[in-house]
């Protein structure tokens, strides 16, 4: 009889863990799981690694917030159990067998990490973001709303870009461009959704100058003042989606596609918005498969036009 050796036990190991985290990613990310196809399989099982660390921590505090079977202080400390555990990684330590998601994830993530660099405050600050949902449900500011957006979206961009590989180092502020667009875009899809959770993440100085108080967000109230208001939200999205996809070019050639249509298929969402006249009140904007699918064309043509850039 034959017996597995101990580097196929391992291999059959990690394996499985990143089968944990692509599960996950089908789960809660469609749009990002769709556009992964585009990669090669390694590059794929590490971004999956990298989104399904994200959405655990996210998880811990929307459960504390919105779900309420742990309280603020418990998710504050499951969160930092959890930064304790990533930065032990770092520090070389390894993680502990469980059959826990969270183990797979932690020991998904451990094995990216020996295959890419993925700096260390990164993950940090992806928790101070999350950590900021139990704390703030209002941003004075366009500039506070971009620091959050950063921490939660634009951080994500640049762990996967160390994944994606890049010729220079001017690809990381369109990284940070395209976080931040897409994370202006669920906002802008989710004013009602946040608004029933009591959140508003329009920036207060903008709701104010365009004649909107927060009683008329809280209540879904339609006026032309809001549909100023979110035409000009939609048209700053649309000129972060400018600028990061400017960045395309210097990404290796094998990452191009994917990152494309993730950002042409998260576009198309305040092309719906748009089309409904602005009004986010009335209904969640998405859009389906076969719109995502009918995306591939143009965006792999966009991308055969782009320039090599080299190390």
């Amino acid at each position: 009889m034959t017996t597995a050796s101990p580097s196929s036990i391992v291999q059959q190991d990690v394996e499985h863990d990143y089968e944990v985290c692509r599960q996950v990613t089908f789960t809660h990310a469609k749009t990002f799981y769709f556009a992964s196809h585009f990669i090669p399989r390694k590059k794929r099982a590490a971004c999956y690694a990298v989104y399904a660390f994200c959405r655990y921590v996210d998880d811990i505090v929307d459960v504390a917030m919105e779900q309420g079977h742990v309280t603020r202080d418990d998710a504050c400390r499951l969160v930092e159990q959890w930064r304790t555990a990533v930065g032990q990684l770092y520090d070389g330590a390894t993680t502990s067998s469980s059959s826990e998601v969270s183990h797979h994830v932690l020991r998904a993530w451990e094995h990216t990490l020996q295959q890419y660099h993925i700096p260390r405050h990164l993950p940090e600050e992806l928790i101070e973001g999350v950590l900021m949902d139990t704390e703030v449900s209002r941003f004075a500011t366009f500039d506070d709303l971009r620091e959050y957006c950063y921490k939660v979206a634009s951080v994500v961009g640049l762990m996967t870009s160390e994944i994606f590989q890049y010729s220079s180092a001017e690809a990381i502020p369109h990284a940070i461009d395209l976080g931040i667009a897409m994370q202006l875009t669920n906002i802008i899809r989710d004013v009602k959704e946040d608004a029933v959770r009591g959140r508003i993440y329009l920036p207060q100085d903008e709701l104010a100058a365009y004649g909107v108080s927060e009683a008329d967000v809280l209540a879904s109230r339609w006026s032309e003042n809001m549909h100023r208001l979110m035409q000009f939200q939609v048209e700053r999205a649309h000129a972060y989606y400018d600028s990061a996809d400017c960045g395309i070019a210097y990404l290796e050639p094998d990452s191009r596609l994917t990152v494309q249509l993730m950002s042409t298929n998260y576009r198309n969402i305040l092309t719906v918005v748009e089309r409904a006249d602005f009004n986010v009140f009335q209904g969640r904007a998405s859009t389906s498969l076969w719109q995502k699918v009918s995306t591939i064309p143009t965006a792999w043509w966009k991308v055969r036009q782009l320039p090599n850039y080299r190390k």
